[in-house]
């Protein structure tokens, strides 16, 4: 792995090991993806200041989200399908970060189970809600959650009804794949990957196949998900997901000031500014461009983080001095598992950590919590 220096180093080597079907539905957004690739984009336009002659010893990334440590604030995002990037995905990603000192966060939509997760692991790890209209299996998801100890709930709040991604509808995505002529040929030149799900029984849904009404088999899975996204979710919904969570809650994709500081008052512990990685309303802000505005209007009420876009250690730091106390990565971990499984998680969360401790330097601070506003040029 000495040639793998950057993130987009293990996006090339996820792109030749992965299906196009699932590279795609990682590496995609909404419409003519426009919010997309600003996410990443307008991180360029913001500029460090480079300071000299200053003690640059003893540095340290370590911080803390929402009260728990960690080795830097970096967390692992939650991500739909991770399952099917590399087998038993988010099991291999848990594990990566819990070595690593970082959170990860289980999606209602990963192809391995809450319980899955929690049978490989050791340290509770954060699990994501979407809000479905099957209210019974929605709380039954919030009881599991609980059961395996997960120490935070990220509750998500843009996904009231689907974006539509192209490239998804164009590939016919499913889990497991259809076996078309077109998907069998793509498959038989990934023999890493195909070998990898030939010993796994995890290729579907898990957290939702075998706990929600009606839902048995993959067939039942595909008509119950279409149906199930609710758009009648509205602010009043925080409260009973709170009292029946009982624990830390985080509320995911607010882009606008108003909403933020609507979150405030909801008693919640953070909030992610996000986009959903340019992944639903297309022509929206880039979360970085958001991210000010927002951690100047509630952050001293509310722990305030962030993702979308973020390729580099120094992404983080740009964040953090805009105002996030916390950061998500979700596409940079999902193309190093695609690359080489649970390896290449470490080793997108390596390349990120050596980015922002010799950013760190070179701007002449020593703690990654005294990264601010006079650390930037713009």
């Amino acid at each position: 792995m000495s040639d793998i220096l950057t993130i987009a180093d293990l996006k090339d080597l996820a792109r030749r090991r992965v299906p196009r079907m699932f590279f795609d539905y990682a590496d995609s957004g909404a419409w003519t993806e426009s919010t997309y690739r600003a996410n990443e984009e307008d991180f360029g336009k913001i500029k460090f200041r480079q300071r000299v002659l200053v003690d640059m010893s003893n540095r340290s990334l370590e911080s803390t989200m929402v009260g728990e440590k960690v080795a830097m604030p970096v967390a692992l995002a939650p991500t739909g399908l991770t399952g099917m990037q590399h087998a038993d995905g988010e099991m291999l990603a848990a594990q990566a970060a819990e070595e690593f000192g970082v959170p990860f966060t289980l999606s209602t939509m990963s192809i391995c189970s809450i319980e899955d997760v929690a049978s490989v692991t050791s340290k509770p790890f954060w699990f994501q809600l979407y809000v479905l209209r099957d209210k019974d299996f929605v709380l039954n998801l919030i009881d599991r959650a609980k059961a395996a100890k997960c120490s935070a709930l990220v509750l998500t709040l843009d996904l009231q009804i689907l974006g539509q991604r192209h490239k998804d509808v164009r590939n016919g995505l499913s889990a497991p794949p259809k076996m078309t002529l077109t998907n069998i040929a793509d498959i038989a030149m990934r023999p890493r990957w195909w070998m990898g799900m030939a010993g796994t029984k995890r290729r579907t849904f898990r957290n939702i196949v075998g706990h929600a009404k009606g839902v048995g088999d993959v067939a039942s899975l595909a008509s119950w998900t279409t149906e199930q996204f609710d758009p009648h979710l509205s602010w009043k919904d925080v409260a009973w997901i709170k009292e029946r969570w009982g624990g830390k809650l985080i509320l995911k994709g607010i882009l606008d000031k108003e909403d933020a500081l609507m979150a405030a008052e909801t008693g919640a512990d953070a909030i992610v500014v996000s986009n959903h990685g340019g992944r639903q309303l297309d022509g929206a802000s880039s979360s970085i461009m958001a991210l000010e505005e927002i951690a100047d209007a509630v952050g001293d009420r509310i722990e305030v983080h962030m993702d979308g876009g973020i390729r580099s250690g120094q992404d983080v730091l740009k964040a953090l001095c805009l105002g996030a106390k916390g950061t998500y990565i979700g596409r940079p971990f999902l193309y190093g598992l695609g690359a080489l499984g649970k390896e290449g998680v470490t080793k997108a969360l390596e390349i990120i950590r050596k980015e922002m401790d010799i950013t760190l330097a070179l701007c002449g601070k020593r703690l990654v919590t005294d990264m601010g506003k006079d650390q930037l040029r713009r």
